[in-house]
């Protein structure tokens, strides 16, 4: 607030002012000085928040915003790097060149470290910090009791674990940090892929029992996304299939077979159904909801992002139904016929290929956009089923969603077929039925099968690649390194320099 300067004012006004000033103090004359201490709604503390009964409902639902606010990143990048999609926009050709071209490094092509493909990293973590406050708040509270406390902690420690499984999936080799400290200026290190799987597991674990410990209900109020899932009991059928999909990607990254046990383990008390045969039955879930201003839109919405277009492999690799018409899942998600649109031209050429697709998955600024669905679910447990030894089982559920939810002839694997085929049929089956969800770039390389993936331009100076992993943001290293003058991470890793 600025302070008002009285030698500027009319002296009527002026008069006023000081009048009121004496009356003023004559009013606080009979106070006690510590009445005149009120909090600033401007400049909340942990120990504001943890007394107020109301401010909880606040953080909580500030904290399910920021979980919100991280979803676009985790499709948009890792979309054009598993070649879902393109971000042809012509006022910036760099959404292109910078996950398709890259830099050159070394004679190496890379992913630029100050460039546009160095998401999934500040956002999750600004949501780390605001899950770290949190928890103080709810351990801090005097007005909650230890059920409530219990739930409040399962819902903020299913989150914590499921930003940094945005960050490792998207950094993978590279690890992570996964220490909060009370200081946001103290660095806390880098650990190594392995660690940072075992803490997320760790984290899932511990928020399912402080889930089950928590009574009937959450001491607030969850989004219509949540819907089914909004109390302690059923929001730990959410952290379980959450659990099965980190499992499975610390089952590819060095966890073998115990954690392939521990996602059949997380599957079996999640929501998963199986036996869907309905559309609605494959989409139950867990989801992010948008509105138009005040709240925030889907950016994907059809009606306003002009940019978004799906790579041409998408149709060109879609299966065909009985009767010759592609599968279903390409035809209900992807739009054909837009004006056709290529990378930015230099004097090497086109940095990608033309496409004239995009997705009608998101039809509006209101459309909702999946955490986690029944569909993946039982396309984890294929997965799941086949490192443990059960050909027969992954194939009936791979089955399960592609006659279903395809609309295709079932698949011609057999329990004689190798475990490669089998892998590369639930591979199509993920990539049709999560399309533009986030996983394609992360199931190729966990299975690495990155070099199968189409290259638009496979020679000359502005040949396409394809990255292994989303590089440690320049920003965050200039800081370490004038912080410690070491950017080394776990095993003398230079965590920048992917």
């Amino acid at each position: 607030m600025t302070t008002p300067n009285f030698g500027n004012q009319p002296r009527a006004h002026h008069v006023r002012t000081v009048i009121g000033a004496a009356l003023l103090a004559a009013t606080f004359a009979g106070c006690k000085a510590s009445d005149l201490n009120i909090t600033n709604p401007n400049s909340a503390t942990v120990e504001g928040a943890s007394a107020d009964p109301s401010a909880l409902q606040l953080l909580a639902t500030g904290l399910l915003a920021d979980f919100r606010s991280t979803r676009g990143g985790l499709m948009s990048t890792p979309g054009i790097l598993g070649r879902e999609s393109y971000s042809f926009s012509p006022q910036e050709g760099r959404n292109t060149t910078h996950p398709l071209i890259g830099i050159v490094v070394g004679g190496v092509q890379k992913l630029d470290p100050t460039g546009f493909s160095t998401g999934i990293w500040g956002g999750e973590y600004g949501t780390l910090r605001d899950i770290f406050n949190f928890k103080n708040t709810v351990n801090n509270s005097t007005t909650l009791n230890a059920a409530q406390k219990a739930a409040a902690l399962g819902l903020a420690q299913t989150i914590e674990a499921t930003m940094l499984l945005h960050i490792v999936s998207a950094h993978d080799t590279l690890g992570a940090i996964t220490e909060i400290k009370e200081n946001a200026a103290d660095l806390a290190p880098f650990v190594s892929r392995d660690s940072v799987y075992k803490f997320i597991l760790g984290t899932y674990d511990a928020a399912a029992t402080n889930l089950a410990a928590g009574g009937a209900a959450f001491p607030f109020t969850l989004g219509p996304g949540y819907a089914g899932f909004n109390t302690p009991a059923t929001f730990a059928q959410f952290n379980r299939a959450i659990r099965a999909r980190a499992s499975a990607y610390y089952a590819t990254s060095g966890g073998g077979t115990a954690a392939w046990q521990g996602a059949l383990t997380a599957l079996a008390g999640s929501f998963l159904n199986a036996a869907a045969t309905t559309r609605a039955a494959f989409d139950v879930g867990v989801y992010h909801t948008y509105g138009v201003s005040p709240d925030s839109p889907n950016g994907f919405a059809v009606a306003t992002n002009t940019n978004l277009y799906a790579h041409m492999s998408i149709q060109t690799d879609a299966q065909l139904k009985a009767n010759g018409q592609p599968d279903d899942r390409y035809t209900a998600k992807v739009r054909t016929g837009l004006p056709a649109r290529t990378g930015p031209v230099t004097v090497d050429g086109p940095t990608s290929a033309t496409s004239t697709l995009g997705y009608s998955i998101w039809p509006a600024q209101t459309s909702s956009i999946a955490i986690i669905r029944n569909e993946e679910l039982i396309l984890l447990r294929a997965e799941a089923k086949l490192a443990t030894g059960d050909k027969a089982g992954a194939i009936a559920d791979l089955n399960q969603v592609r006659v279903n939810s395809g609309g295709l002839p079932a698949s011609t694997l057999t329990a004689a077929s190798s475990d490669d085929a089998i892998i590369t049929g639930i591979l199509y089956e993920k990539r049709y039925s999560l399309m533009m969800e986030g996983h394609r770039w992360v199931d190729m390389r966990r299975y690495k099968k990155l070099n199968l993936l189409p290259l638009d331009v496979a020679s000359g100076p502005n040949k396409n690649f394809v990255a292994v992993v989303i590089p440690i943001g320049q920003a965050e290293c200039l800081v370490r390194a004038k912080a410690t003058g070491d950017l080394l991470g776990p095993n003398g890793q230079n965590n920048c320099a992917p």
